[in-house]
C-alpha cells in the first residue's frame, strides 16, 4: 500500500458533463495545482487548498473535510464503500484537476489500486507527455484537452500537444478543443492536422466555451463554420457544449 499522500481538492460523485462520455456517471479525485492558467479555467489555482471536501453519500452533496494532504488508504476506503453500497452506478473514476499528471510519481502507485474499483478516465490539458507514458498502462480513459491560444492564453503548445498524442493514442481517447467567437480556421486546421497525422479515427469534440455568467461564448454559425474546417481532415467532429453547466451538476 502506498505511503504517498497527495493534495486532493475534493472527491465527489457527478455526471461527465463534457465530450463523448457525457451523462455517464462517474467519481472525480480531483488533484491540486496546474502548469497552465487558461482563461477560461473554472478551477482557482492559487488556492492552498489545507482540506479535501468530500462527498459522504455519492451524488447527494454532503461534503465534509478532511485534512490535505490525503492517503491512499483514506481514499479506496471511501471508494470500497460507495462500489458496495451503490453498486454499478458509476461508469469510472475521473482522475482530474488543475492536472493530475503533475503528480505522475503518485499516480504510478495509486492508479493499479484504485483501478481495482473502478475504470480509470485521466482528464488532462495533453502536455506532460513523458509524464503519461510512466502510467499508461493504468488508464482506461483519455480526454485530451489541445489548448487554443484564442480560447486558453497559452501559445505555441502545439509540439507538446503533437508528443502527448502518440503516447495517448494507445488508449481509448478523444481531443477536447474549446472553442469561441475569437477562434480562427488556422486554430482547427493545425489541432486536427495533429489528431490526423496519428489517427485521423480519433474523436474530436468542439467545446464552445462557457462564459462567466453561464452563457456559451459562440454563434451557432461560427460553431459550424469550424466544425466543417475540422471535418477536412477528421472522420468523427461533434459539437459539446458543457452540459453539467446547466443541467445543475458540479
Amino acid at each position: 500500500m502506498s505511503e504517498k499522500k497527495a493534495v486532493i481538492v475534493e472527491l465527489f460523485s457527478s455526471i461527465q458533463g463534457e465530450g463523448p462520455y457525457v451523462g455517464l456517471r462517474q467519481v472525480f479525485l480531483r488533484f491540486h495545482g496546474c502548469n497552465l492558467e487558461c482563461a477560461f479555467c473554472d478551477t482557482n489555482i492559487n488556492d492552498t487548498h489545507p482540506v479535501c471536501r468530500v462527498e459522504g453519500t455519492p451524488g447527494r452533496r454532503d461534503f465534509f473535510e478532511t485534512p490535505n494532504p490525503v492517503s491512499l488508504p483514506r481514499v479506496l476506503s471511501h471508494l470500497e464503500r460507495w462500489d458496495r453500497g451503490w453498486p454499478g452506478i458509476h461508469h469510472s473514476i475521473s482522475i482530474t484537476g488543475g492536472e493530475p499528471l503533475l503528480n505522475h510519481v503518485l499516480l504510478e502507485e495509486w492508479l493499479p489500486q484504485l483501478r481495482n474499483i473502478f475504470p480509470i478516465y485521466l482528464e488532462t490539458n495533453g502536455i506532460l507527455h513523458l509524464a503519461l507514458a510512466r502510467i499508461i498502462d493504468f488508464i482506461d480513459f483519455i480526454s485530451m484537452d489541445i489548448k487554443l491560444p484564442s480560447t486558453s492564453g497559452s501559445t505555441d503548445l502545439w509540439k507538446q500537444h503533437e508528443e502527448f498524442l502518440k503516447v495517448a493514442s494507445q488508449r481509448e481517447l478523444f481531443v477536447k478543443v474549446v472553442v469561441s467567437d475569437d477562434t480562427e480556421d488556422w486554430e482547427i486546421e493545425r489541432s486536427c492536422k495533429i489528431v490526423s497525422d496519428v489517427d485521423s479515427g480519433i474523436r474530436v469534440i468542439l467545446q464552445p466555451v462557457t462564459l462567466e455568467n453561464g452563457r456559451v461564448g459562440i454563434s451557432p454559425i461560427r460553431c459550424l463554420d469550424l466544425h466543417e474546417v475540422a471535418c477536412r481532415y477528421l472522420k468523427e467532429v461533434r459539437i459539446i457544449p458543457q452540459t453539467h453547466k446547466f443541467t445543475g451538476q458540479i
